[in-house]
């Protein structure tokens, strides 16, 4: 059998699998088991933070493989304890972090610490979290249910009540109760269409949530690890709050999930829990990854690829607005409206045949997330590939 016929016959088919086989990549060039070559505009979906194969952070893997790959939480382990002050210190707030193994568990972390901060001895329990309309929070049972969107509702209920949904972030103030303990949004919603909130209703929101010590609970799944171009977008739009929620990119393709909150005594022995979270090997991975990037904002390299990233998006765009009808997005989470489903599926299709890989996100973006450290000369290679393709409609 080939893997295309291994897959059907083996995997369960969550997923509208694209005809092609990755076997290699590096920074943000792919091969493919054909061999021909791709440009990569979407790094795993945000994962591939510092490109693919990246000989530091391979390196790092292998030195800590070659050592111990995991040990479980019932005893210290350095490279998590390292990777927690890693992470705090870029943030620039007072926190403390818990590791998981994926954006879902992050958000479930967020909830349950929402959760617990609502008991009071004495008084009606606060347990009600608000989220926004196209919001993604993730794929379990409570991050479903936590997501703004009632396609992703189907099949799975009864679903844990207490989330309630803002149809935009006007309305969120008026839909606090006696029983609201949080807020949980995305500052760029992703998967809702790489749509970024605005800085200042986001400011006058977390004004309002102190005031009434209603928790402000940010998912930086996608947004974090410099993805914005500061290490949070919570950071970006400066505001301080109560918890951030981060995976994809700080691990680099490792699967790692962080929860960090200001709350540091929230949990207690026992609480909270996970078998594989902060190992050795994940937090040796995300220490490698933190020191490349850290590195890579403070020689200006971050910036000056942001820059360039958005100037070829900017001419892409103005060049082809009889197919986009708006550029959105911040630094290199960024998108363009197509003007219909049917052209933004066309697009994606013609893109990986011109050998360039880009991504949907809602029912009319066509989403850019490529690897943090591209290169001008991949950069340019992707943008003739989308222009032969957009050509070839």
């Amino acid at each position: 059998m080939n893997i295309q016929e291994l897959d059907k016959k083996f995997v369960l088919g969550t997923y509208a699998r694209a005809d092609v086989e990755f076997v290699s990549g590096k920074n943000a060039r792919l091969v493919d088991a054909n061999g021909k070559h791709y440009i990569d505009f979407a790094a795993g979906i945000a994962v591939v933070s510092v490109g693919h194969a990246n000989e530091r952070l391979s390196n790092a893997i292998c030195e800590q493989a070659k050592k111990m790959i995991h040990m479980s939480n019932l005893y210290y382990i350095a490279p998590q304890a390292k990777a927690a002050q890693k992470l705090v210190e870029a943030s620039g707030y007072d926190m403390k972090c818990f590791f998981g193994n994926s954006g879902a568990e992050a958000n479930e972390g967020a909830i349950k610490i929402a959760r617990k901060y609502g008991e009071k001895d004495g008084e009606a329990k606060r347990y009600k979290i608000i989220t926004l309309d196209h919001s993604f929070h993730g794929r379990t049972i409570t991050t479903v249910k936590a997501t703004g969107q009632a396609s992703m509702h189907n099949y799975f209920g009864p679903f844990p009540d207490g989330f309630v949904y803002a149809k935009d972030i006007d309305e969120i103030e008026s839909l606090i109760d006696a029983h609201t303990v949080a807020v949980m949004i995305e500052l760029v919603q992703g998967e809702g269409g790489v749509q970024p909130l605005e800085k200042e209703k986001v400011q006058a929101l977390a004004k309002i949530l102190k005031e009434k010590d209603i928790l402000l609970m940010i998912d930086e799944v996608q947004t974090g690890v410099y993805r914005t171009g500061k290490f949070l977008a919570s950071n970006l739009y400066e505001i301080e709050p109560d918890v951030v929620t981060l995976a994809k990119g700080v691990g680099g393709g490792v699967p790692v999930g962080v929860v960090m909150t200001g709350k540091k005594d929230i949990f207690n022995a026992g609480d909270h829990g996970s078998t594989f979270g902060g190992n050795n090997l994940c937090t040796a991975a995300i220490c490698e990854v933190m020191d490349i990037l850290n590195e890579y904002d403070g020689s200006g390299e971050l910036e000056i690829g942001m820059i360039m990233f958005d100037k070829a998006l900017e001419k892409f765009y103005n060049a082809n607005t009889n197919l986009f009808t708006q550029k959105v997005g911040v630094g290199m989470i960024a998108g363009l409206r197509v003007k219909d489903a049917d052209t933004l599926v066309n697009i994606i299709i013609k893109a990986r045949q011109e050998g360039v890989i880009v991504l949907r996100a809602g029912k009319n973006t066509l989403r850019f997330l490529p690897p943090l450290t591209i290169t001008k000369e991949e950069i340019d290679e992707g943008f003739k590939a989308l222009n032969r393709a957009v050509a070839a409609l």
